[in-house]
């Protein structure tokens, strides 16, 4: 019997693609996020339970870096033998999911592509309670396409175990551009680091969780929307407070906010030089927050509505607006999310749902800077009346001072549509003249007036006007 030459084709993974392919998706500062991701979620694994207003204090991520190496090193609870698969392979296995936990990792290559964007070597420590040990990744492993086993190296001895449960990650034979980013003149890099860590983990560096670069503790810079506590002196129930809105789907706990940041500035000073800093149209826009992660910050384009559906395009005269929207679930694979964790797909039904709400919101608002404009100083009043709170901080001002209302058309929830002061209309020195002729007559006046000109009988009354006028003074 002859054996059938079509008989399989080898469908092997090429290793090369992994180590070489995925790295081009994603900038060397989000890749090194993801493995921040993996500190968090390490806290999240330690904490299933945990509940305050600080559930991250205690927990801290140190990020190291020169010319030669490059590491991350915390004390986030280690990597326990039992999820060393979870944690090394190439890829997530779905009954490996965090499906009881509200990460944001869902296809298991976040840390491998980070290590693999940044350099050829790298030695990974853990320590999680009984089980200590060391896995290794080298230059020699990666040319090995049949090879996917990694050597691991139990720790014992006490000399060698670390204080506290943690992870170290340490990078070596640095890619020549990588090495150069990270040099003596790496301060521009460093910087590009500290603002992404101080927006994108705000929200966690909030709730306790610290993190150094270099030596250097990074603050975080969370998103804050104006909120006024009273009504303004009329009486009325007008003050400058968010647009909110409230709901649930499919699982996923939604809550967004929209509103001022600080004043509306002046033409005048939104020309001058010296006043473009202060209003830097850098803290504009709208954040996206998963899981207590931000994976889209302060954006200004269509994917998340400026220019569509009746809002008006991002311009310099909405540097004021902010919003945020913040998703939460145990399932990170109902998040909206790309690859990359940083970044939104538009394609999501979830999005699409929430972008429309997210347009309502932003309707209030541009619409109140339209109705100002030319009125900055006026509308400054009714603004620094209020107080700048963070996302925790509007959410406990949502169930305690405002009256929130069912929605129950298109996407179902609960919303706060805020009274926004509008401008006093300015009184008209102008009044209209209005009256009938006939049609005759009409023409015999215009042809007096205009000759040959072309003439509406508008323009016959306002000429007979401008020349009675003329008279008169």
């Amino acid at each position: 019997m002859t054996k059938n030459k079509y008989d399989t084709v080898d469908a092997t993974p090429v290793k090369s693609f992994f180590v070489d392919m995925l790295t081009r998706d994603i900038e060397l500062v989000d890749a090194i996020l993801d493995l921040l991701d993996n500190c968090v979620d390490g806290i999240l694994r330690q904490k299933k339970n945990s509940s305050g207003a600080t559930p991250y204090e205690g927990y801290e991520a140190e990020i190291k870096f020169d010319a030669s190496s490059f590491s991350i090193s915390d004390n986030c609870g280690g990597i326990p033998w039992s999820l060393h698969e979870y944690a090394f392979r190439m890829g997530k296995a779905a009954e490996n999911r965090d499906s009881d936990l509200p990460t944001v990792g869902v296809y298991g290559i976040g840390m491998k592509r980070a290590i693999f964007k940044i350099g050829r070597q790298c030695l990974i420590s853990t320590k999680n309670e009984e089980d200590c040990y060391k896995v290794e990744i080298t230059p020699e492993w990666i040319e090995q396409s049949d090879n996917w086993k990694l050597p691991v190296f139990p720790v014992s001895e006490l000399s060698q175990l670390p204080k506290e449960d943690g992870t170290t990650i340490e990078i070596g034979e640095l890619h020549q551009g990588i090495a150069t980013r990270f040099g003596e003149d790496n301060a521009d890099f460093t910087r590009e680091l500290v603002r992404k860590i101080q927006t994108h983990y705000a929200f966690i560096m909030a709730k306790g969780f610290r993190v150094k670069v270099n030596g250097q503790r990074v603050e975080p810079k969370p998103t804050k929307l104006i909120f006024v506590e009273t009504e303004n002196e009329q009486g009325t129930d007008t003050a400058i407070r968010p647009y909110i809105y409230d709901t649930e789907i499919d699982g996923v706990s939604v809550f967004l906010s929209v509103g001022f940041t600080r004043p509306i500035p002046s033409q005048e000073e939104i020309n001058q030089e010296q006043e473009e800093k202060r209003y830097s149209s850098l803290d504009a826009g709208w954040t996206i927050i998963c899981n207590d992660r931000a994976v889209l910050y302060c954006d200004r384009t269509e994917l998340t509505g400026w220019g569509e559906a009746g809002v008006p395009r991002y311009h310099t005269q909405f540097i004021s607006i902010s919003g945020i929207v913040e998703f939460q679930c145990n399932d990170a694979s109902k998040l909206p999310t790309t690859t990359t964790k940083r970044g939104i797909d538009a394609s999501s039904s979830l999005y699409l749902q929430v972008k429309n709400k997210m347009r309502d919101g932003m309707k209030v608002f541009t619409n109140f800077t339209n109705q100002w404009k030319g009125k900055g100083n006026e509308s400054k009043q009714y603004i620094d009346r209020g107080s700048p709170l963070a996302l925790d901080e509007i959410k406990t001002k949502s169930s305690e001072k405002l009256k929130l209302n069912s929605v129950r058309s298109g996407l179902r929830g609960k919303q706060f549509m805020p009274k926004l002061p509008r401008p006093k209309p300015e009184p008209s020195s102008k009044r209209r003249i209005s009256y009938t002729r006939e049609l005759e007559e009409i023409e015999t006046v215009k042809e007096y007036l205009l000759g040959e000109q072309e003439g509406s009988p508008s323009r016959v009354g306002e000429e007979c006007f401008d020349m009675i006028l003329e008279e008169a003074r």
